[in-house]
């Protein structure tokens, strides 16, 4: 059984969806204009909010009365402006912005607020108001400054019930929005909490078995997380059917490549390193432009991932690590899902050009839920408590040019910065880090020695997706140790400094 989201293209839609996968019931994204498919596995839907306002020309509007005629509705901010205006109700402009927190008064007793006291705090964020309700709608609460917060619709309008909330209880402002959440999918849906990491395995193993009809599947490895449970996956259906290559492009961390091919031995997985250090290095030399560098990775990366892959014969599916947020990035409320999921992606084209169909195991899965069925299939913590690491790896921290002395310069301080962070309980407690190598050179001294030397940034960021991201507040001793450490054993590097940037406005990498 699921719950489908309807984006109108919200900045909270994956956060409803995280909160309903986090109460062990599966739901899917898709854009408020696609027709929805009902079936006996769909049991409500929620309706997002959405940056425009229901009274634009080309405001999207679909028919909400003919959801409620086959399922349970509940429609947040947008949503409940659309459902106010479509069943004669009147939407227009508050005559102030209604953003932030605010506290629930004369909560109903009604189902969708089952344990939720009067007075809970939720989140406010939007412009327009609901003015007056829909004739035989129920008004269900209020706040001190909105007269409508949440509403019912009346008997008359549809066969399911239908609730309409202003606020949004997605975000962890809504102190009660996961209760609110839970009575409408347990109480009012109907559904049952019983969508967790070992049936996904269950269900995802048996239906990779009918997909691959016995075929044989080849893989590109990263090392990180996402492509490692993809693989493990793959391989609990297929067994040694499933080729993965594992390609050394000269800009993994140091000691990567063996590492990552040892712990693939562990798992079972039948995996070939391919050793391209050269190749990328002489196409990259003088290379500075970030774009360009990026190409030049991302193209080497198919055409040596294409040679490998041709060498096995009767190959009929590519594996693929692609997740959710993948995916819904992908999708555009206006203009429906796009026909590319990122340019960036390592293999991206390759399906076309090997003739090869997909096997996509975690589409359908956020990072979190990746890591937890990870740990389900009880793959090591080496895989699953990975930091993200870029596709183009160390290519895109050393800004400017790429050479091979400047990777293992880079290497040695990134080894150095990772194993601080993880002697001193830091790492697990950061989504990402890594040391940026920086095409300044300025003088110093060692001993009675005078040095010209390189600069080394240090960059660690907290995030939930990566989409935003906070820089870490690690204790000043411990970045004195580092930069002591970095500057004493990395011949080469002679000043280290700290990035003390969000983002926005910069981005997590530097390039």
């Amino acid at each position: 059984m699921k719950i489908l989201i309807l984006d109108f293209g919200s900045q909270y839609t994956q956060l409803i969806a995280r909160n309903i996968r986090e109460l062990n019931v599966y739901c899917e994204i898709q854009p408020c204009n696609k027709p929805i498919q009902y079936d006996a596995d769909l049991k409500g839907v929620i309706l997002s909010g959405s940056p425009c306002s229901v009274n634009d020309a080309d405001a999207p509007s679909p028919d909400i009365a003919a959801m409620a005629a086959h399922l349970p509705v509940l429609a947040v901010c947008y949503g409940a402006q659309l459902l106010a205006k479509q069943a004669g109700g009147e939407v227009g402009k508050s005559a102030h912005r209604e953003y932030g927190r605010a506290h629930l008064q004369d909560i109903g007793h009604d189902p969708l607020f089952v344990d939720v006291p009067q007075g809970t705090q939720v989140w406010m964020s939007h412009s327009d108001t609901i003015k007056k309700l829909p004739e035989g709608f129920k008004l269900i609460a209020r706040t001190d400054s909105i007269p409508v917060a949440a509403f019912k619709a009346s008997d008359a309008y549809a066969k399911h019930a239908v609730y309409a909330i202003q606020f949004h209880p997605e975000v962890t402002h809504t102190t009660d929005g996961r209760q609110i959440l839970k009575n409408f999918l347990i109480d009012i849906c109907g559904c049952k909490q019983d969508w967790t990491p070992a049936a996904f395995i269950q269900e995802t193993v048996a239906r990779i078995k009918a997909q691959t009809g016995g075929k044989k599947v080849v893989m590109a490895l990263s090392g990180g997380v996402d492509s490692t449970v993809a693989a493990t996956l793959i391989h609990k259906a297929i067994g040694d059917n499933l080729y993965c290559i594992f390609v050394d492009n000269g800009l993994l961390r140091k000691g990567e490549f063996e590492q990552v091919l040892e712990g693939y031995k562990h798992l079972g997985l039948n995996t070939k390193g391919v050793d391209a250090r050269k190749t990328f290095y002489k196409e990259l030399e003088g290379v500075s432009d970030p774009e360009t560098k990026r190409k030049i990775i991302g193209r080497l990366f198919i055409e040596v991932f294409h040679d490998e892959a041709l060498q096995l014969k009767d190959v009929s599916f590519l594996g693929q690590g692609t997740i959710y947020p993948d995916v819904v990035e992908s999708m555009s409320v206006h203009g429906g899902p796009s026909q590319t999921i990122k340019s960036h992606h390592n293999v991206g084209g390759l399906p076309e050009i090997m003739h090869l169909s997909l096997i996509e195991p975690l589409r359908l899965l956020f990072k979190d839920e990746v890591r937890r069925v990870g740990r389900e299939l009880g793959i090591d913590d080496v895989f699953i408590g990975r930091h993200p690491f870029p596709g183009p790896g160390l290519g895109i921290r050393i800004l400017g040019a790429v050479s091979e002395e400047k990777v293992k310069l880079l290497q040695e301080a990134d080894a150095i910065y990772i194993q601080h962070l993880r002697d001193s309980g830091w790492y697990h407690k950061i989504w990402q880090a890594g040391a940026i190598l920086l095409p300044v050179q300025s003088v110093g001294v060692m001993g009675d020695e005078r040095t010209y030397e390189f600069t080394c940034a240090l960059r660690a960021v907290t995030s939930v997706d990566g989409m935003t991201a906070d820089w870490v507040h690690l204790p000043y001793d411990l970045l004195a140790k580092i930069s002591s450490d970095i500057i004493n054993q990395v011949r080469g590097i002679n000043r280290v400094v700290y990035d003390i940037s969000s983002k926005p406005p910069a981005t997590i990498e530097w390039e």
